[in-house]
């Protein structure tokens, strides 16, 4: 379903000027009711300012009309201003001149609400390069006290389209990560483990009576091992000097 562009300022500015339900709301913003609730009581989305969805061509004064006679009725999207004129890209994303200086506060704000995006992401996501995003990471650009983090579709510099499906995928990805680094590691110690046991085994034949005092011997076996290494250094290192 498609959702209107940004959606909380968009559900303020309908709580505010509107009779619609919370129920209705929070179907064509994509939020949860209680978030929409929440935003009628003044606990949500304090000092976010309403954006009117007619003004934007998303919604028509008719379509508010007929929902607020029919509370069953759903608003749909007149136009998706997210998908306008968009066109399969090749190459690197090109930004005007006017809209350059606005990367960093781009890269500050994907970087602070989406850590889980990775730096080639963000670079396909608003042109930028790897040691910019970097010193924005570590907090070491020339121009960091002035950076306020911007939601970059505000800015101009991607479609929420772009910005949802990346985000999607970033998730997925940071959701299938540790599963296979768990799996990783437990077979390493399962390794590890069996070749223990296949060397207490070897012992354990050589031996006269095997399962007699094995594990004793066995523990025996390895300490005098380490004691006659740790005396041939010791006269390695006397004979050197």
């Amino acid at each position: 379903m498609a959702l209107p562009l940004m959606r909380k300022a968009t559900a303020v500015w309908l709580v505010e000027n509107t009779s619609l339900t919370f129920n209705q709301i929070s179907q064509f913003c994509g939020l949860h009711e209680l978030e929409i609730s929440g935003i009628a009581d003044g606990e949500v989305a304090n000092g976010i300012r309403g954006m009117d969805p007619i003004s934007s061509n998303q919604l028509t004064q008719e379509e508010i009309e007929k929902c607020e006679k029919d509370p069953s009725s759903r608003l749909e999207l007149t136009v998706n201003p997210a998908t306008a004129g968009e066109k399969k890209r090749r190459g690197p994303r090109y930004t005007p001149l006017s809209k350059r200086q606005d990367k960093p506060a781009a890269i500050a704000w994907l970087v602070k609400f989406h850590s889980e995006l990775t730096d080639s992401q963000i670079i396909k996501l608003v042109g930028t390069t790897k040691p910019t995003i970097q010193a924005i990471r570590s907090r070491t650009h020339w121009n960091i006290t002035n950076i306020v983090p911007t939601d970059p579709v505000v800015l101009g510099l991607c479609k929420q389209v772009e910005l949802d499906s990346i985000i999607a995928k970033a998730s997925n990805t940071a959701n299938t990560g540790p599963t296979e680094t768990v799996g990783q590691n437990d077979r390493k110690l399962l390794s590890t483990k069996k070749s223990r046991e296949e060397k207490r085994n070897m012992f354990e034949a050589e031996t006269a009576f095997p399962g007699e005092n094995t594990a004793d011997d066995w523990e025996e076996k390895v300490g005098v091992q380490e004691n006659n290494r740790l005396e041939a250094e010791k006269l390695f290192t006397k004979d050197t000097n």
